[in-house]
């Protein structure tokens, strides 16, 4: 079975989806045969991908509903060993809909576990809120990386999220584990990232990673133009950046896997 990653947090704009589309990126130039599910209403790691939304396609909202398989909704990216499964806006009505199903919780993961196999990383992209959709993806999932801007107002929703994680492990996935915390949105020049980082790393201590993602206008290029950062600007800092980051994460799950 492959490992799943769900990149979490309650609010939005922190670097969720650009974190997910380029952590898989890596992982694929690694050799690792990867899939993203996209889980959010708004799309953004499937227009990241330079997928065309508009065109009628199986989506992660009819996956979660057991409409489709997995197999019925990936798309294959540019990208070697890079696969997705696209999201649609239907997901922001599928809370009301999953709620009739029995086992609410366990949609995703019976999916993913039914015909999800031959991967060796799957990465979702969650929406920012503890939704049913958040919570299908947290049950499914092995590990959570949580991205966290580095300004004030972003601390306060990180304690309240780490508590959700906690609740969902302790009722429905005990393997469930916090692989680690990453600061996004990094401005060495700024006395606030600083000090929102001494008060992180004080906090969580080794959960949270030693790479940090800096703030670069070419990752916020990137998305227009259909493709990770590490596609659009391979030398640029922000690209160099999830490359590190991703060698925390494999090295990180080796450890997690020998416990």
């Amino acid at each position: 079975m492959p490992r799943i990653i769900a990149i979490a947090n309650r609010k939005g704009g922190v670097g969720k989806t650009t974190t997910t589309v380029n952590v898989a990126t890596a992982m694929a130039a690694a050799g690792k045969k990867v899939l993203v599910v996209d889980l959010d209403p708004q799309g953004n790691a499937t227009t990241s991908m330079g997928i065309n939304k508009s065109g009628r396609m199986a989506s992660s909202y009819e996956v979660l509903l057991g409409e489709k398989r997995i197999s019925e909704a990936v798309v294959w990216t540019e990208i070697p060993n890079f696969s997705l499964v696209p999201s649609s806006p239907d997901l922001a009505g599928a809370e009301v809909e999953l709620v009739e199903i029995d086992n609410r919780e366990f949609a995703l993961k019976k999916a993913l576990q039914r015909d999800a196999v031959n991967y060796d990383y799957i990465l979702i992209d969650c929406p920012p809120s503890l939704s049913l959709v958040t919570i299908n993806a947290l049950v499914a999932a092995d590990a959570v990386i949580v991205p966290l801007q580095c300004e004030f107002l972003a601390l306060e929703g990180i304690t309240d999220l780490i508590r959700n994680i906690n609740q969902i492990k302790k009722k429905f996935n005990p393997k469930l584990e916090l692989q680690g915390v990453v600061l996004t949105m990094y401005d060495k020049r700024n006395n606030l990232t600083q000090m929102v980082e001494d008060d992180v790393r004080s906090f969580f201590g080794k959960k949270v990673y030693q790479t940090v993602i800096p703030r670069n206008v070419r990752i916020s290029e990137a998305p227009s133009h259909g493709k990770p950062v590490l596609i659009y600007d391979f030398k640029c800092p922000g690209s160099q950046a999830y490359i590190s980051l991703t060698g925390e994460v494999l090295k990180r799950e080796k450890e997690l896997m020998a416990c």
